[in-house]
């Protein structure tokens, strides 16, 4: 295995509820109010709808707003990452990666691990450049068994949701997460912040016309099915956390300065309510009129090391 290398789960398609789109020559996000499945290849219209896309459509009425799922993992925090990350908008590349406790800041002497006090906390992250990020793998359809689609997302409302029902379900169905079946769901609520407008986040449930007890049923007869057959769930779990734990941030190059485009667009007054999927709005403040993210965070560590000194 490369060492520094990252090995996440393999990905066949992407799971947006927004898109990025150009207005008056720059390229921003724009927010959505359901569900969009892609693949993982970008023409002039966009990302390319993924097949699924259709299907999931036609069997449901009106906008796609619940996506049947299941999970690679029994570990809630394999299936979905979340951290604190600071992405550079002009390369792309993740510049810090933090939990709340530790994080790890690339510099001129490498990846160097240090105290991660949070962005409210850290004056590091000051202006709206460090924000919550995660990314949530599901299996969809029973094509590919390894093949997952990722979702990503730097709504708090979103990842809150999603952290606290994948910890939970996996403790009611006595570790079985993996073989549930599960549903994505679409919900709106309305919030000061977001001025009494409605905003959507993902959360996540037993499919619609179920009950938990009946997916705990089904989900012990499948993980019976499963052994019978040699499948290894625990081994596949513990492959899975050497692999994230191979390297320093999960984003590579070639998709970071997507990433960026889409979750860290250039800086306006409230950069830290916009993104794809985020609870809250778009600037659109041109990226032009402001100094780049690197010649900031050069500007603050300056700072923040004559004040040590």
């Amino acid at each position: 295995m490369l060492k520094g290398l990252v090995i996440s789960p393999p990905v066949v398609g992407r799971i947006a509820i927004g898109r990025v789109v150009e207005k008056n020559g720059k390229r921003l996000p724009e927010k959505d109010d359901q569900f969009t499945l892609t693949t993982q290849i970008w023409n002039r219209e966009g990302w390319m709808l993924h097949p699924l896309n259709e299907s999931l459509r036609k069997a449901n009425t009106g906008k796609l707003r619940a996506i049947p799922v299941r999970f690679l993992f029994n570990d809630p925090d394999l299936n979905l990452r979340a951290e604190y990350s600071c992405f550079d908008r002009d390369t792309g590349r993740p510049v810090c990666v933090g939990n709340g406790e530790t994080c790890r800041r690339a510099g001129d002497n490498g990846i160097e691990e240090l105290p991660c006090p949070s962005p409210d906390g850290c004056a590091f992250a000051r202006g709206g450049a460090c924000k919550p990020y995660g990314r949530l793998n599901v299996l969809i359809g029973d094509e590919d068994e390894m093949g997952s689609f990722i979702f990503r997302t730097t709504s708090y409302n979103s990842i809150r949701a999603l952290a606290a029902r994948l910890h939970y379900l996996a403790a009611a169905s006595n570790n079985l997460l993996a073989c549930l079946p599960l549903e994505l769901k679409l919900r709106g609520k309305s919030t000061t912040q977001s001025y009494r407008s409605a905003i959507y986040y993902v959360d996540l449930g037993v499919r619609t016309g179920s009950r938990l007890e009946a997916a705990i049923t089904e989900a012990r007869e499948l993980d019976a099915r499963r052994k019978a057959a040699g499948f290894d769930q625990q081994a596949l779990d513990t492959a899975a956390h050497a692999g994230f734990s191979n390297g320093a941030f999960e984003e590579s190059i070639e998709e970071s300065a997507a990433v960026a485009e889409e979750f860290y667009p250039p800086e306006s007054g409230d950069d830290s309510s916009r993104g794809n999927g985020h609870d809250g709005g778009h600037g659109d403040t041109p990226a032009t009129t402001r100094p780049s993210l690197q010649n900031r965070l050069d500007r603050r560590a300056a700072l923040l090391g004559g004040k040590a000194a």
